[in-house]
Parts: C-alpha cells; sequence; structure tokens
C-alpha cells in the first residue's frame, strides 16, 4: 500500500512537473517565433503549479486564471495611470488586486503578482492583451488538453 502510494504521488508530481514544462515551453516558443510580443511573464510560472498540480482547486479554474491575471494587471495599469509608480501606489494596486479577485470570486494567487510587474516594468495597456489575455487563454486551453489527454484528470471542474 505505501510502495504504491508514493508511485502514485511520484506520477503525479512528474506529470504536473511535464505539463507545467510544456506549457511554458510552448509559450517560450510564441515568443521566440513572435518576435514583436511578448508571451511570458513570472506570474504564468506561479500559474502552473496551480494549474498542472491543483487542477481540481477552485484556484485553477479558467475563471480564476482569466479574470485573475485580467482584473489584477488592469488594477496595476490604472493605478500606474492616476498616481504613478511610487511605494504607496504599487502597495495599493496589490491591496485593491487582492480584495477585487475575492470580491469577484476569481481568486489566483499568481494573479497577485501582475500589479508589481506592470509597474516595475513600466507596461501600457497593451500589455493587457498581449500577453496577459492572449497567455492566459492559451494556458487554460493547454490545461484543458494536457489534462484530458495525458494526466487523465477532470480539468476544468468549471468553467464559469
Amino acid at each position: 500500500m505505501y510502495n504504491r502510494l508514493i508511485t502514485s504521488r511520484h506520477s503525479v508530481s512528474l506529470l504536473a512537473g511535464l505539463g507545467a514544462m510544456l506549457c511554458i515551453t510552448a509559450l517560450s516558443s510564441l515568443g521566440s517565433a513572435i518576435q514583436s510580443t511578448i508571451w511570458l511573464i513570472p506570474p504564468f510560472g506561479a500559474t502552473m503549479v496551480i494549474l498542472f498540480g491543483l487542477p481540481e482547486s477552485p484556484l485553477a479554474q479558467p475563471r480564476n486564471i482569466i479574470v485573475g491575471h485580467l482584473l489584477t494587471t488592469a488594477i496595476g495599469l490604472s493605478v500606474a495611470a492616476l498616481a504613478g509608480v511610487t511605494p504607496w501606489s504599487m502597495g495599493l494596486a496589490v491591496g485593491l488586486a487582492v480584495s477585487s479577485m475575492l470580491l469577484t470570486n476569481t481568486t489566483h494567487p499568481p494573479a497577485g503578482a501582475n500589479p508589481l510587474v506592470v509597474m516595475l516594468a513600466g507596461e501600457h495597456w497593451d500589455f493587457l492583451l498581449m500577453p496577459v489575455a492572449a497567455g492566459t487563454v492559451l494556458i487554460v486551453a493547454f490545461g484543458v488538453l494536457y489534462h484530458r489527454l495525458i494526466s487523465g484528470q477532470r480539468y476544468p471542474k468549471r468553467w464559469l
């Protein structure tokens, strides 16, 4: 029994790592192929942990991944446009992002970093579409295919 449990845990862990590797490789390859666009942001790496390691979690569901990333990025862009980039505005943006995800039931912890990414990198509104909107939609699509065809885990548990 113990050996079966260890083997199962190892299999799930290795499959999660494989899914994360393949998804980030695909996004990175798109960035290399289309030189004028960015397809990766650091929070996407953290999204991989939840999507491939905990696909049944409410935090891993498509609505949470896509809306969570879009909402927090828009908040970061808005605060930067209205208040500039200061320690206080960065704190305000992250606080508003956390509150907004909780209020809208779209909590996705990796997205909490998006306001900082936006503000520290000096991004503009086009960042919301590329890489955030396009990237999250591709991540979710990849997750659906990967879990249905390779990992055998049920994903998504719910769409909306």
